[in-house]
């Protein structure tokens, strides 16, 4: 019979980008068809996003890639100034970001076992990527404690984060995590589902623990707050990978403004990296195209690329770190409004 150790003994190893430069493949693929000539039209909107001088860019991440490999990709942006402001779910941030700061990791597995037998091991299953319950429990205790050590009033997910951030300064086991990047250079993370992850079970139990004085998550903040940077911030592009609630929040501030009284124009430039089917209506797998309709996004420079986001977010950003137009631009310190 195997056991966890053995289950768990090949850790995730997260891609370079800077290791290798995807610039001629990309080039080529630019002279193929099908999902390969999308990724290279993708790559120069992208790029497009870092040449221009007067636009800042909101990465949009949902799903697991950063479990399943592509942390230091999303990690090095925030570090190299490709990216200006983050909109996440939760578990990318907490549970993937955060657990592996603590000196957590994530392990290579197989979709095809026996998952009671896994839940009887504490084994946690991402497709065919494995936690290690217990871990991810000392991560929920750890968000736990820095609830308790923080004044009792509401809080937008990004000034919470930004406390995480602080927290990893003194305490990280793996420096560099995108949670103490973004921390570093002030750029703005924002999870709007920010209880649906372990930050959701260590801030249950702060409130049981805390009943008469304890914090809570203000989501209207996180839109008001979002907002208020793409009004500041005026031309603007989206890089989103995967589609789901940050996918839209990030769209639905071109709106809000609107509502607000403010004139700003809609997100000139987009990519979404998604395998979802637009068939069924949802939200996470709607064009860009039809994203313009409600006012949310332009038309002029947009590519949808439908495939798995770990097989293609690393060429994409690896011919952007190559290329190097990151380096002319000036960081945007959005956390500073604040």
């Amino acid at each position: 019979m195997v056991t966890k150790k053995e289950l768990l003994k090949h850790q995730v190893k997260h891609i370079d980008i800077t290791s290798f430069d995807a610039r001629s493949i990309i080039e080529q693929m630019g002279n193929m068809s099908f999902t390969s000539r999308d990724l290279a039209k993708a790559t120069e909107i992208f790029n497009m996003m870092l040449k221009d001088s007067s636009c800042s860019i909101i990465l949009t991440l949902a799903g697991s890639t950063s479990a399943g490999g592509c942390m230091k990709v999303y990690a090095d942006m925030v570090k190299f100034g490709m990216v200006d402001a983050i909109v996440a779910t939760g578990a990318s941030i907490v549970d993937m970001d955060f657990f592996e700061a603590l000196g957590f990791r994530h392990y290579q597995g197989t979709p095809f076992i026996d998952d009671k037998f896994l839940r009887k091991n504490y084994i946690d299953r991402i497709y065919d990527t494995y936690i290690d319950e217990k871990d991810l429990q000392n991560c929920d205790h750890t968000i736990f404690k820095i609830a308790n050590g923080l004044k009792a009033k509401p809080y937008s997910s990004r000034e919470f984060i930004w406390e995480m951030g602080k927290f990893l300064k003194k305490s990280s086991k793996k420096k560099e995590s995108l949670i103490e990047l973004a921390y570093d250079h002030n750029v703005p993370i924002f999870c709007p589902a920010f209880t649906d992850s372990s930050a959701g079970f260590g801030l249950v139990l702060h409130q049981v623990k805390n009943p008469k004085s304890h914090l809570t998550i203000d989501s209207i903040r996180d839109f008001k707050e979002l907002t208020d940077i793409k009004i500041k911030a005026g031309t603007t592009g989206l890089l989103m990978i995967g589609g789901g609630v940050p996918k839209n929040f990030a769209q639905d501030t071109v709106v809000c403004a609107e509502i607000l009284g403010k004139e700003v124009d809609m997100h000139k430039y987009a990519v979404q990296i998604t395998v979802a089917d637009s068939r069924d209506g949802a939200c996470s797998s709607s064009t860009l195209k039809e994203a313009c309709s409600w006012g949310k996004v332009d038309t002029t420079f947009e590519q949808m690329v439908y495939a798995e986001a770990t097989s293609v977010v690393p060429l994409l950003a690896s011919d952007a770190y190559h290329r190097g137009f990151w380096k002319k631009r000036k960081r945007r310190n959005f956390a500073k409004m604040w």
